[in-house]
């Protein structure tokens, strides 16, 4: 039997590094907010005891301000970490990790105005971050999709000589 390959449309290959482009980016997105769920679920019951010790049952009601700097700190110092350690270049995390602090800022500001119900901050925090993540993901998109090169390997552990 005489088997004849078939030229692969170049419509065909496009499509499917589009599609890897797209697995790419997704890849990433999931990679940095697993260690954002991680800390603020982590981060959320430590910060829930130590207020409930203070004091205070509610502290997203009680302490909005506080509750929205907590937020910010435990989902953007896990997803931080985890970029660094997966090999990022620097200012990739540092724009990263720059989207979480604009978001507490804008949202803090508006608490501060009474544009939005200041029990409603911290909560909205934790729903926005993700989100506010993809601004520069899509700035960045030759990074991201992995156009640019950058792999997502994790860093040998063990330094060879």
């Amino acid at each position: 039997m005489n088997a004849t390959k078939v030229p692969v449309p170049r419509a065909h290959a496009a499509a499917v590094t589009a599609l890897k482009q797209i697995g790419h980016f997704s890849g990433h997105f999931v990679e940095m907010c697993a260690p954002m769920c991680i800390g603020f679920a982590v981060g959320d019951l430590l910060y829930f005891w130590l207020a409930g010790l203070a004091g205070y049952s509610e502290p997203f009601s009680e302490l909005p301000y506080l509750s929205v700097l907590v937020v910010s700190v435990s989902m953007t110092v896990p997803m931080t970490a985890w970029m660094r350690y997966r090999g990022m270049p620097r200012r990739a995390v540092a724009e990263m990790s720059a989207a979480m602090p604009v978001v507490a800022i804008a949202l803090l500001g508006l608490g501060v105005l009474g544009a939005l119900p200041k029990n409603d901050l911290a909560l909205l925090e934790h729903g926005l971050m993700m989100p506010a993540m993809l601004i520069p993901m899509f700035l960045r998109l030759d990074l991201y999709t992995g156009r640019a090169g950058h792999t997502m390997h994790t860093r040998p552990t063990v330094r060879q000589r």
